[in-house]
C-alpha cells in the first residue's frame, strides 16, 4: 500500500505531549491525575447554563436566530455585551468606545492562538516565550514551523532586561526580520502559576514597542486564560492596558476556565493591522464560532449569574490550591533540594526536584509514578522549547483543577513515595 504524502505541516504537528498524556491516563485509569488541565466539573453550571439558554430560546423567532449562522467574527449585539465585560475587568469605562470591528469572538481563546500564528509565521520566523511557558501553544508554533526562542523568567515573570537582551542577541546574529511576536500568559500562568509583577507590565510593553519598527513590526500576545481565578494578591492591570498605541498588544481571553470549556467561547482585541487577515483565516475555519455558545455567555453576564458563579469557582480552587500546597509541605517538605511556587490564582503548582532527577516521559520518576504509585503528572521540559538544549528536565507541571481535595493530598502522598523511590535508588 502505498504511503500517504502528507503536508510538512501535519508532521510538524505530530507526537504531540497532549495526546502522550491523554492516552497515559487512559492505560492508567486507577492514577490520580495531577496533570489534568481541565477544570473541576463540580463547577460546571448546569443550571445556570439551562437558565440562560431558555432565555435565549424564547420566544421561537429570537431563538431561531441564536440557531443560526452568526457573522465570522461575532454578531455585533454579542460583541458589545463582551466589550462592556472586558471594560468591568480593566476597571475602564473608556473599554466601551473600542471600535467593535476589533473584538472578535472566537472558539475558546485556542482557536484565535491557532489563527494568530497562522497569520503571522513562515517557517523560520520567530516567537519568544517565557521560560517556562504553555505548552500545547508550542506544539502550535512548531506546527507553524516557528522558531521558538525563550526568554528569561522568575518568580515575576518574564524579566524584561532578559528580553531586551534576547531580542539584540537575534538583531546581532541577523535575524531581526524574522522577529514577530512575543507570547506570555500574564495571569497565573500555566504551567508555573507565575504572574507577571505589576513593575514589569509596563516595562515590557515598552521593550516590545521599542524594538517594533513601522518596516518590521514586534507584536505581543497577552494570554490572559486564567486572569479572574485570582484567590490571593493584588489585582493586576493588563499588559494590553498599557499600550497606549492600541497596535502592539493582542489580548485573548477565554470562559473555558471560569465558566464551561464545553461552551468554547473566547474573545480577543486584535490592533487594527491583524484584523482582516484574522477574519479571513477564521473564516476558512468556521465563518463564526457557535452562536448559541455566545449567546449563553453574554447572557449569563448580563443577568449578573456569571459574576455570582466565576465567585463560587474562586472558593472551590482556593481550597483545593491550598491542599496541594499543604500536602506540599507535609510530604515534599523532608526531601532534600525539593521546591514549588506558591501560586496566587490558576490551576496550577511548579514544582522542582534535584537536579539529578529527570521527570520526562521516558524517566525512572514518570515510569515509577504511572505504574507502581498510580499518579500522574505533566514534565516540565514540556513547557520549554524542544529545540533549546538547556532546558530543565528535573520540574513538574502539577494541577489541582480535577481532584478533589483529599484526592490532590493522596496523589501528593503517592508522588513524594515516587520521588523517594528515586531518590534512594540513585
Amino acid at each position: 500500500m502505498n504511503q500517504l504524502k502528507l503536508s510538512s505541516s501535519a508532521g510538524r504537528s505530530s507526537d504531540q505531549a497532549i495526546s502522550y498524556l491523554m492516552q497515559a491516563a487512559f492505560e492508567h485509569p486507577d492514577c490520580i491525575s495531577l496533570a489534568a488541565g481541565f477544570v473541576d466539573e463540580t463547577t460546571l453550571p448546569t443550571q445556570l447554563v439551562l437558565e440562560s439558554a431558555q432565555r435565549v430560546l424564547t420566544p421561537d423567532a429570537q431563538g431561531r436566530s441564536a440557531l443560526q449562522y452568526g457573522t465570522t467574527p461575532g454578531v455585533e449585539s454579542l460583541r458589545s455585551v463582551f466589550r462592556g465585560f472586558l471594560a468591568q475587568l480593566e476597571d475602564n469605562p473608556a473599554v466601551n468606545e473600542i471600535p467593535l470591528n476589533r473584538l472578535m469572538l472566537s472558539t475558546g481563546s485556542q482557536q484565535m492562538l491557532c489563527l494568530l500564528s497562522q497569520a503571522l509565521f513562515e517557517p523560520g520566523d520567530i516567537c519568544l516565550v517565557a521560560a517556562p511557558t504553555y505548552f500545547v501553544y508550542l506544539s502550535v508554533l512548531n506546527g507553524v514551523g516557528a522558531s521558538i526562542v525563550p526568554v528569561p523568567t522568575d518568580e515575576n515573570g518574564i524579566q524584561p532586561d532578559g528580553l531586551d537582551a534576547t531580542l539584540q542577541t537575534l538583531a546581532d546574529e541577523g535575524r531581526r526580520d524574522r522577529i514577530k511576536l512575543v507570547y506570555a500568559v500574564s495571569y497565573y500562568d500555566n504551567p508555573a502559576g507565575i504572574s507577571v509583577s505589576a513593575d514589569r507590565r509596563k516595562q515590557l510593553v515598552r521593550v516590545v514597542q521599542n524594538w517594533s519598527s513601522a518596516e518590521h513590526p514586534l507584536l505581543l500576545l497577552e494570554d490572559a486564560a486564567y486572569r479572574e481565578l485570582r484567590y490571593h494578591g493584588p489585582v493586576l492591570p493588563s499588559l494590553w492596558s498599557y499600550d497606549d498605541t492600541q497596535e502592539t498588544v493582542i489580548l485573548t481571553q477565554t470562559f473555558s476556565k471560569t465558566f464551561a470549556p464545553g461552551l468554547r467561547v473566547g474573545f480577543s482585541v486584535l490592533p487594527k493591522a491583524l484584523v482582516k487577515p484574522v477574519c479571513d483565516l477564521k473564516g476558512n475555519e468556521d465563518f463564526g464560532s457557535a452562536r448559541l455558545s455566545q449567546h449563553i455567555v453574554a447572557d449569563a453576564l448580563e443577568s449578573g449569574a456569571y459574576a455570582k458563579h466565576v465567585k463560587q469557582v474562586i472558593a472551590g480552587y482556593t481550597v483545593k490550591r491550598d491542599a496541594m500546597l499543604a500536602a506540599a509541605d507535609e510530604f515534599f517538605g523532608h526531601i532534600a533540594e525539593v521546591s514549588w511556587i506558591h501560586p496566587d490564582g490558576g490551576l496550577y503548582v511548579w514544582m522542582t526536584l534535584p537536579s539529578e532527577i529527570s521527570t520526562g516521559f521516558d524517566s525512572p520518576l514518570f515510569h515509577y509514578a504511572t505504574e507502581s504509585a498510580q499518579v500522574i503528572y505533566v514534565p516540565g521540559e514540556l513547557c520549554y522549547p524542544s529545540s533549546w538544549d538547556k532546558r530543565p528536565r528535573n520540574q513538574m507541571r502539577l494541577s489541582f483543577g480535577v481532584e478533589s481535595p483529599e484526592n490532590i493530598r493522596q496523589g501528593m502522598r503517592r508522588l513524594a513515595e515516587a520521588v523517594r523511590h528515586i531518590v534512594d535508588s540513585s
